[in-house]
């Protein structure tokens, strides 16, 4: 009885968890997919951040479709710039150490049918805003004409 009421609640919990995923914010980009990730790259670095990985998530997607059984096309391109702040990681760390399940950020480029677009993770409310803050300047800088 213990291991149904157990794996009952392991099962709500999940499906809250994923009720409540967020859907991330996205800026379009008025330009070519390289010239937004130059954007991206040029806006994180201005901050004085070091970028600490570039995902080329789009290239991995379309060389593995096949691999997977799969012909949709996703994207043309997308990449993730992984960075951190600090500044603002021990800020949000000190209100609370669990957001460290936060770090590091990430700010996306992507291109799809024909479309470029910009975008990061919507965080919790709270100090995790200060995190939400940072990318929204980054993005703004980006996408600015």
């Amino acid at each position: 009885m213990k291991q149904l009421i157990y794996t009952a609640a392991l099962g709500l919990a999940a499906f809250a968890t994923s009720a409540t995923a967020e859907t991330p914010i996205t800026v379009p980009f008025d330009g070519s997919f390289e010239d937004a990730t130059f954007a991206v790259e040029s806006a994180i670095v201005g901050k004085g951040l070091v970028i600490d990985y570039v995902s080329h998530v789009g290239d991995m997607l379309n060389r593995t479709g096949e691999d997977v059984g799969s012909d949709a096309m996703l994207f043309t391109a997308a990449d993730i710039f992984i960075f951190c702040s600090a500044v603002i990681s021990r800020e949000v760390m000190e209100a609370d150490p669990m957001n460290i399940a936060h770090c590091p950020y990430g700010i996306f480029v992507a291109e799809r049918d024909g479309a470029v677009m910009i975008g990061y993770r919507d965080y919790p409310d709270g100090a995790m805003q200060k995190v939400e803050d940072l990318l929204s300047e980054i993005v703004a800088e980006a996408t600015a004409e």
